[in-house]
């Protein structure tokens, strides 16, 4: 069985093992095969004769799945999101394909409240004040270049209660904040109150989006809305960058609409040159790490291995349908 990884840097970039797949057949590892239809010739020069792909952010179109079949099998998304496959495709052409659901929760989460704690206390802004003589030479024994703020008390609104919503929600509640919930919720939850979009909005300190990309989720954030928060509010993004309207947030920003956010993803990723965001004040940007601790990835990794496994055989396993 030939085994093609293209794609695999970002899930392995030396510090993992692809020895469970190895066992399974012939593996070939590439660490980037590009990202978007200019590149369909190297993807395919690099797939053909794949009884499997594994992939995270490669995208599979019409096109290189007619180009790859009958003998391409089976891809394995090396991610929850599969929108960079066509499944329609697919299935048509009888290819299994797979993704990793759950994997990220924990991590996902952590990286949400990190963002907060940073907007909240301004670790590193003062790490780097300390470094730059500030300290040393204060006439006091300490001294803020921010204000500092306690989550005690407080209330965070969560858009969309899956799992990584319900993990950061129990971690708002231990910092002994309130937690509200609307879009995309169980019908009963203990973890949160359920509201209105409105009443999420107008009573959040703190909004942190978990929903799905949908068309009804897309610039779900917009000026109207960040016109009904609080002006000391501050917003967490670790789903989706198109939830967001960048313009609309940045313009927020600087006329101080809203206190502050926490960005870990991009409506365009890498981020674009002239995305307004990093110039926007109090504005915390990460390059899409929330899922990529060492544990997070390795869980990542078991997972594909298990689902390949179970396709081999004959009972696959987190099996996507158009």
């Amino acid at each position: 069985m030939k085994i093609v990884v293209l794609d695999g840097h970002t899930l392995n970039p030396g510090d993992l093992s692809w020895t469970r797949f190895e066992a399974m057949g012939a593996v070939t590892v590439y660490e980037r095969s590009g990202y978007s239809a200019a590149d369909r010739a190297l993807i395919l020069q690099r797939a053909q004769g794949a009884d499997v792909l594994l992939i995270n952010k490669t995208p599979l179109d019409r096109a290189t799945l007619l180009a790859l079949s009958p003998k391409l099998k089976y891809i394995g998304v090396l991610a929850t999101g599969y929108n960079i496959v066509d499944l329609d495709a697919a299935v048509r052409a009888g290819i299994t394909v797979t993704n990793i659901p759950g994997y990220g929760t924990r991590a996902v989460a952590q990286h949400a409240l990190a963002l907060l704690l940073e907007l909240t206390n301004h670790c590193g802004l003062h790490d780097r004040a300390v470094k730059a003589g500030q300290w040393s030479s204060c006439p006091d024994f300490c001294f803020w270049d921010a204000p500092l703020t306690e989550l005690d008390g407080k209330t965070m609104g969560i858009v969309g209660l899956g799992r990584i919503g319900q993990q950061t929600a129990r971690l708002a509640a231990a910092f002994g904040m309130r937690v509200i919930a609307c879009h995309h919720v169980p019908q009963s939850t203990r973890v949160a109150e359920l509201c209105s979009w409105d009443t999420l909005l107008s009573q959040s300190d703190v909004i942190s989006l978990h929903c799905p990309l949908t068309a009804a989720t897309y610039h779900l954030i917009d000026r109207q809305a960040l016109s009904k928060m609080k002006r000391q509010a501050l917003l967490i993004n670790t789903s989706r960058g198109p939830l967001i309207n960048e313009a609309d947030l940045a313009t927020a920003l600087h006329q101080g609409v809203i206190a502050g956010a926490g960005l870990d993803v991009m409506a365009e990723e890498p981020i674009a040159a002239d995305n307004p965001l990093p110039n926007a004040p109090n504005c915390i940007l990460t390059p899409h790490i929330a899922w990529a601790s060492l544990e997070s990835r390795q869980r990542l990794l078991n997972m594909a291995a298990d689902n390949l496994a179970a396709f081999i055989a004959g009972q696959p396993q987190h099996v996507l349908t158009p």
